[in-house]
């Protein structure tokens, strides 16, 4: 049988980019010095020929001259960084080389195009592999080069799918290596693809390798089938020569920072959502105004979605230069989305303006064309409205006049091409029950709006679709983890233990949530008096000192299991400068008046008249963006912030990794401020949402709005993780089964030392128990910091800490496949053996009387847990995952015993999918099925067959004649005499040699002539042992 090799997989790939029309040649062929050579060395990366030629097709108006002064210019780019190099040349691939030259006596100028993007077929389009490229005496070969008129525009590295250690990863650490070695080839960069035939990914030359992101589509509004290969995907998706022009000139942006320019390229959720927007936008032009509103969930981009949306806008021929007005309904989201176009404005095409009052807006907005202007909602106030004492139940302190329709906003600009984009379209965001929509119309009455959106628009609300209309593209939090553009968050609840009576603990109830909205200036000016008694509560002394002690201990946990941020939210001020020093008080070593030093922070605004207490934590706008900075550099010692508004929305840490709520929030307030810990950062498994006022009702409620696959991605009970953790625990036990490894926690330090060696001989000793170790303590580490600071995480960090020991000294002595050693600094950086336990704050699951599970893989003990287990059907989920774990193993070494379990375990299963037993039954069945397998494991002894000798004993055996005609022994002589058989005669590639595959097959069936194995079963006994000898034959040949 045929392996998969990478050739088969590039043989595939150059055959997919054939089918959408691109030529191939083979990178040999065209080498300098062949016949068919394309370069004149190998040091070039240009296809020169090809580049000049195309360029000649593209500007027939222009004369040679000019087009030979605009390849000395492409060669002319020399920053010292590339990625400066290539964000020179990317210009010149969108806006073309700007050729000054004589023409009739005078100075003319003239754009030399490099792309032709209104006739697609006027441009090259070629795929070569197997291209080398020779820079600095560096030798490198990438699998395949995308050029586009002879510029080297994408870059693709394959690895073998047959192969298990050759990952997706070595793929993108292959792109780094000629990134590093062969720089020049990435000038013209403008895409990288990675695969290893099951995973395909794209990304930048700035993205790391949780930045490069597959493509799942192949038209833009339905999901690739399941059954194509993720690579062919992405090739016909993202390579598609329409789109792929596409993408370059609309969807790429380089972000400007002080550090350096960062590329970034649209995920296809953001590609086909910007397309059904921009159509949308056009026909709501000329119709019912609303453009739509695109729901992309927290962490997926929103904010560069509603970006490449504008950049593409603006150039659109109907759209006739139009005005994008950015509408938010705060000052700092209005400066976060400010800052990101800011960054990104070379897509715009023009610079954004921010509107820094109501007349500067209107001066802004009475241009003929043309113009980004980013204001808040709140400038859209009539200039006779006066603020009201009473404000609106939002909070947000309007004026009596608003509600009830007296107040007019006056005639901004009729124009029929400008567009209102309003960042997260609710409702409750922007209160277009209370007169703002109008505003906005009156002032600007021919204009579309188009909505962008983190959370879904509630089932209730009817004003929102109103003014924007139905929704255009969704890309919900199931789909985002899907494509690993974001993280689950688990859920933990503490409540604090207080020495108050009953009625005098802070509640979730209608009164609380009244004062979950707006700002707290405008909240006390609203509810003075409730919010008053209930900010006591919380912030009651003695519960303020037991939080932060509980904080301290918690995130002190957490950071010993990965590295990152952590962020507390507070329900007011006052709480949270309370809450610092109190913390403060506990680790004194956290504090620095400085703002670039220090491990604790509060961010808030305030004002002179704010207490003396407060004033080292106000500071200005500026000040708070530095901190902003400092808190998402994760090699800062900056590492636990206090918020009560501020970074809740808009604000992104990859990694954070745990928010600390102890104020009470609901809808998609909530849902936004808890999503700041799903981002991806290196191995972060997940983020943590931490409760202390028992939101478990109003978190439930704000998923309500979501499908219920959503539901299952947030908010999940931190013992989801625990139980993944203990499960990967009993793995790890079950490797070690027959080693006695605890001298290393009991013994002098000697003995300890001799326990490492002992326990990698141990590994190297059992089938295939490298890798599984490899693999099963990287998913350790991951689900320990998902866990952690759990009880029973900390009950078994000692053993945890000794895993990682035997894994670091194995990563010194053999090169193991699974997580690398650069990732290890954020899976688990010290594990030590304290005793930690908090009396003072209870888990609110335990407080209810709820057993948390403790699982042991196989074992009796587990077994007997299972079947008392009350929630059924989740033990029935893991005891059927673990099983057949365990048949997949077993399939690597014994094809008809994995075959007979596989079927008795889908037998079981299909039963119970079809209703004709309950869940417990079902487990009865699998503990049944569990110990077979485990006596099956002794059967080899028992006969007195090695592993291999049994494997092909029950490949005979599967003729009940032959066994009735043979008996036991004779089975067992001929299973003997078939291992010396196949072990004299197999090499390494006889799999694939058909001459060789037919002497073996002649061997086998003389062997079962001679014990008289019954003639009418010999075919397919000798097919079966062939299967079975294949599978034997990858260890041996190896």
């Amino acid at each position: 049988m045929a392996g998969m090799t990478e050739s088969d997989l590039e043989e595939a790939a150059l055959s997919w980019f054939q089918e959408l029309g691109y030529s191939i040649l083979h990178g040999p062929d065209i080498a300098p010095g062949e016949l068919l050579s394309e370069r004149a060395s190998y040091s070039d990366t240009l296809l020169t020929s090809r580049f000049h030629s195309s360029l000649t097709k593209i500007n027939p108006t222009l004369s040679a001259e000019v087009i030979d002064e605009a390849i000395r210019i492409l060669n002319r780019i020399e920053h010292p960084y590339f990625s400066a190099n290539n964000h020179r040349f990317h210009q010149f691939l969108v806006n073309g080389i700007l050729v000054e030259h004589q023409k009739d006596g005078r100075a003319v100028t003239d754009y030399v195009s490099l792309i032709d993007s209104g006739n697609l077929e006027n441009n090259d389009w070629l795929v070569v592999n197997q291209f080398t490229v020779i820079e600095n005496n560096h030798h490198r070969r990438p699998d395949m080069v995308v050029f586009i008129n002879g510029l080297p525009l994408g870059v693709i590295e394959l690895k073998n799918p047959a192969d298990e250690n050759a990952t997706i990863r070595d793929a993108f650490k292959q792109i780094e290596t000629y990134k590093a070695e062969i720089s020049s080839l990435f000038i013209y960069n403008e895409v990288n693809v990675i695969s290893d035939g099951t995973e395909a990914k794209a990304g930048t030359i700035s993205s790391n390798l949780e930045r490069f992101m597959p493509w799942k589509t192949l038209d833009g509004i339905n999901p690739a089938p399941a059954g194509l290969p993720q690579l062919e995907v992405l090739i016909k998706g993202m390579f598609n020569k329409e789109r792929f022009l596409d993408l370059m000139r609309h969807f790429v942006v380089f972000e400007l920072h002080e550090k350096g320019n960062i590329k970034k390229m649209a995920g296809y959720h953001q590609y086909h959502a910007v397309q059904k927007a921009i159509e949308s936008t056009v026909s709501a032009i000329k119709g019912d105004k609303r453009a739509g509103i695109v729901w992309h969930t927290q962490g997926s981009g929103k904010s560069l979605t509603m970006m490449f949306y504008a950049g593409k806008l603006v150039l659109h021929p109907t759209m006739a230069n139009p005005t994008l007005l950015v509408l938010t309904d705060r000052n700092d989201l209005d400066d976060q989305l400010f800052g990101t176009f800011s960054a990104c404005h070379e897509l715009l095409r023009q610079t954004p303006v921010q509107a820094g009052n109501r007349s500067h807006l209107r001066e802004l907005l009475k241009v003929a064309s043309g113009g980004v202007v980013f204001t808040t909602i709140q400038k859209f106030m009539p200039p006779e409205a006066v603020p009201s004492s009473q404000p609106s139940p939002s909070g947000r302190g309007r004026s009596e006049a608003e509600g009830e329709g007296e107040g007019r906003m006056p005639l901004l600009s009729d124009r029929r091409n400008i567009v209102v984009i309003a960042d997260e379209a609710h409702r409750s965001q922007y209160d277009f029950m209370d007169g703002f929509a109008r505003h906005l119309r009156d002032a600007l009455p021919n204009a579309s709006f188009i909505g962008f959106t983190a959370t879904p628009i509630e089932k209730s609300d009817r004003s929102t679709p109103a003014v924007f209309g139905n929704y255009v593209d969704v890309y919900d939090i199931h789909q985002a983890i899907l494509d690993g553009a974001t993280l689950p968050i688990y859920y933990e609840a503490r409540l604090a233990k207080l020495d108050l009576k009953e009625e005098e603990k802070p509640k979730i109830d209608p009164e609380f949530e009244e004062v979950t909205e707006g700002e707290e200036e405008s909240v006390k000016k609203k509810l003075k008096s409730r919010w008053a008694r209930i900010e006591a509560l919380v912030g009651a002394e003695k519960r303020v000192h037991l939080v932060a002690k509980d904080i301290v201990d918690h995130f002190e946990k957490r950071l010993e299991a990965i590295d990152g941020k952590g962020m507390i939210v507070g329900m007011s001020r006052r709480i949270c400068v309370n809450l610092y020093n109190a913390i403060i008080a506990l680790r004194p070593n956290w504090e620095s008046a400085d703002d670039d030093k220090g491990f604790l922070k509060v961010v808030m605004t305030g004002s002179a008249t704010d207490p003396v207490n407060w004033q080292r934590h106000i500071r200005n706008k500026e000040r708070r963006e530095k901190l902003g900075d400092y808190f998402k550099d994760d090699k800062k010692t900056f590492k636990l912030v206090i918020v009560r508004d501020m970074w809740l929305t808009g604000f992104d840490v990859p990694s954070l990794h745990t928010m600390y709520i102890d104020k009470p929030m609901k809808d998609h307030s909530l849902m936004q401020a808890i999503a700041r810990v799903n981002r991806v950062f290196k191995d972060k498994q997940g983020g943590l949402i931490v409760d202390y006022l028992g939101i478990a009702h109003e978190l439930k409620k704000a998923l309500s709005e979501y499908s219920e696959r959503d539901r299952d991605q947030a908010g999940i009970p931190q013992e989801v993780a625990v139980g993944i953790l203990l499960e990967k625990f009993e793995i790890m036990k079950g490797i070690f089964h027959g080693f006695d490894y605890q001298p290393f926690f009991r013994g002098t330090a000697a003995e300890r030392v001799r326990v490492i060696p002992a326990a990698l001989d141990f590994l190297l000793s059992l089938q295939d128990g490298k890798n599984r170790f490899m693999k099963v303590v990287t998913d350790l580490s991951r689900a320990f910091a998902l866990a952690v600071p759990n009880e029973k995480a900390l009950a078994i960090r000692e053993e945890i800490g000794f895993f990682h020991a035997i894994r670091a000294a194995l990563v010194k002595n053999t090169e193991g496949p699974g997580q690398h050693p650069e990732d290890l600094d954020t899976s688990i950086q010290q594990i030590v053996s304290r005793a930690v336990s908090s009396e003072q704050v209870i888990d609110i699951f335990s407080a209810a009387g709820l057993k948390k599970p403790d699982l042991s893989i196989l074992s009796e003990e587990f077994l007997a847990e299972v079947r008392d287990y009350p929630h059924k059907n989740l033990a029935l989920e893991l005891l059927r995952k673990l099983i057949n774990d365990e048949i997949k193993l077993t399939s690597k070494r014994n094809l008809v015993q994995s075959r007979s379990f596989a079927e008795m375990l889908e037998k079981t299963i299909l039963q119970y999918h079809n209703r004709a037993i309950e869940a417990a039954e079902v487990i009865e069945e699998l503990i049944r099925l569990a110990r077979e397998m485990k006596d099956a494991h002794k059967r080899g002894e028992n006969l007195g067959l090695s592993e291999d000798e049994l494997a092909l004993y029950d490949a005979l055996e599967t003729n009940d004649s032959a066994v009735k005609v043979l008996g036991d022994d004779t089975l067992r002589e001929i299973a003997h005499e078939l291992v010396r058989t196949i072990r004299q005669n197999v090499n390494i590639d006889w799999t694939v040699k058909e001459n060789i595959r037919a002497k073996m097959r002649t061997l086998v069936k003389r062997i079962l002539r001679k014990y008289g194995y019954p003639p009418d079963k010999q075919e397919k006994a000798t097919q079966t042992v062939m299967e079975q000898a294949e599978l034997l034959c990858k260890d041996w040949a190896g």
